[in-house]
């Protein structure tokens, strides 16, 4: 269920064990006194880099395509919180996304309850109508979405889908019955191909920058019921892939093609489950074999893949990141990470409280751990959330979502009022996500970064491509202030001013100033942006 840089040197491989150079695999022990400030270690050094950063980013799937079209009252204020790069009075208004994922639908919205999906927010809308014409009149609410955050000034813009147009499925559904093959007819590869490369191209003539599309959907999951998709196997993804790498091909259009959504890490670098199915580095990238797509002009040496289910303990995330770390480098490919949110049930009740006893800083806390361990022992260079907002269902909190809905007629479990606007609110998890997507925009490089690392203390390093601003991001999850003693190697400068966001239970990327000689100070229990800047 899914609720769901070309960089990658041998000192990569070297440093992927730890977080930098001293980082120890395993939790720190040492004792902690509640009241308590501590001093850590800390250098960062500028003379050495990693991946590049290309954008974090969210998902509209589900509830924008009703958010952005109903909600007129909250829609602005919404988009803002995801997009705005602005900071008044001290804080951020929003996160600044500087990727948007957009569901390219199978049209199961307009099929209504013969959809077979009873959950009305997971049914998707599509351009294509029966006629099999294009109405780009359709999909309004993603369309509003869509263009705040060009507004916005966000820099990439992925189509995605989890399905074809039912018009092209075997079932006539945005779900499969066909278990691990694709649901897909055979005589409509090359419609299907044509339709993704036209709404890119409608969209790229609107000016909107579409980057990418990512035509198949976590194929490894059968997909045969509640909400579009469907399962795919690898050569049917690399039949896909050349056809659509025609059809963009022939539109001139730059837009790559991203290829694996992999349903978790693991299936990039090993046969697990279906053999037709996994493996997936290896079967895009080794010439000779029979879904071998690296020869393409719109594939490039990138691939994708989820980081659920995989994300259970420290030690267990960063062994299975480590191993992703090595079968891209061995390919030479670049990683993005695509879809997180706290969606298993397998976490450590020693490193996690529990979702009955969890706070949501809690969630965020662990969510943060996640895209620490992807960045810096995975070496990912892209990194986004699942879904950007959704009704708060079940119990479930903010584990998967950052902006939390109720609807005007109440929550009900098939989100049946989701048309009646009522209210909204950013949660702990937008703001986290914020420490990192807000300050280490594209360009950004990361470098190293040394530091005692634990599950409840760790950092990473980045410079901005003209090297004028560098950007720490630190976890501290203790109960304990802690104060850095810093050492510097390879600034061409010293910092001329330094200002931290601060992100806890309390406050959302609050802005202090650290005056000159004045050490920086990481709040207990919170997640900390410091921002040096050189020039």
């Amino acid at each position: 269920m899914k609720f769901k840089h070309y960089l990658f040197s041998s000192l990569l491989l070297a440093l992927a064990a730890c977080s930098d150079d001293n980082a120890p695999d395993s939790p720190g022990t040492e004792p902690e006194q509640p009241g308590t400030s501590v001093e850590k270690l800390v250098t960062i050094n500028a003379g050495r880099t990693y991946q590049t950063i290309a954008g974090f980013g969210a998902s509209d799937c589900w509830t924008p395509s009703y958010v952005g079209k109903y909600w007129t009252g909250s829609r602005d204020r919404i988009t803002e919180l995801l997009f705005s790069s602005e900071i008044e009075a001290g804080s951020p208004k929003g996160i600044g996304l500087s990727m948007w994922r957009v569901n390219l639908g199978g049209g199961s919205a307009g099929q209504g309850d013969a959809s077979g999906i009873t959950d009305k927010s997971r049914r998707a809308e599509s351009y294509l109508t029966d006629d099999l014409q294009l109405d780009w009149t359709r999909c309004e609410g993603q369309r509003y979405f869509l263009n705040r955050a060009k507004g916005f000034g966000c820099e990439s813009i992925v189509l995605f889908s989890n399905t074809p147009p039912v018009q092209y499925t075997y079932n006539g559904k945005g779900f499969s019955n066909r278990g691990g093959v694709s649901n897909l007819k055979t005589e409509h590869y090359t419609d299907f191909a044509d339709y993704m490369a036209d709404v890119a191209q409608h969209y790229i003539t609107e000016g909107y920058p579409v980057t990418h599309i990512s035509p198949v959907n976590e194929p490894q999951y059968n997909w045969d019921g509640g909400q579009e998709g469907s399962g795919w196997t690898n050569d049917e993804v690399a039949a896909l892939a050349r056809e659509l790498n025609r059809s963009l091909t022939e539109r001139n259009l730059t837009t790559d093609i991203l290829l694996g959504e992999s349903g978790d890490w693991e299936y990039l670098y090993k046969a697990k489950d279906d053999a037709n199915r996994s493996n997936v580095i290896s079967a895009f990238f080794t010439p000779g074999t029979s879904s071998y797509v690296g020869d393409l002009n719109h594939v490039k040496n990138l691939i994708c893949g989820h980081s659920y289910w995989t994300d259970g303990t420290w030690d267990g995330m960063r062994s299975v990141r480590r191993q992703v770390a090595q079968a891209a480098q061995k390919q030479g490919v670049d990683v993005w990470q695509s879809e997180w949110s706290m969606l298993g049930d397998n976490y450590s009740n020693t490193e996690f409280v529990g979702y009955d006893n969890a706070t949501e800083m809690d969630i965020a806390f662990y969510m943060s751990r996640v895209i620490h361990n992807d960045l810096t022992v995975a070496g990912v260079s892209s990194w986004s959330y699942w879904t950007s907002m959704d009704v708060t269902r079940w119990g479930h909190k903010n584990r998967f979502l950052l902006i939390s809905l109720v609807p005007g007629g109440g929550v009900d479990d098939n989100n049946a009022n989701i048309e009646q606007e009522g209210t909204f609110q950013p949660t702990a998890t937008l703001w986290v996500l914020g420490n990192y997507s807000r300050f280490i925009r594209p360009g950004y490089q990361r470098i190293n970064m040394t530091l005692t690392e634990s599950l409840n203390f760790f950092g990473s390093a980045w410079i901005s491509p003209q090297g004028d601003k560098i950007v720490a991001v630190f976890t501290n999850m203790s109960d304990k202030n802690v104060r850095l003693s810093e050492t510097h190697e390879g600034w061409s400068s010293e910092a001329t001013s330094i200002n931290t966001y601060t992100t806890t239970g309390s406050k959302n990327l609050v802005e202090t100033t650290i005056s000159g000689g004045e050490s920086v100070i990481l709040e207990a229990k919170s997640v900390t942006t410091v921002v040096y800047n050189l020039k």
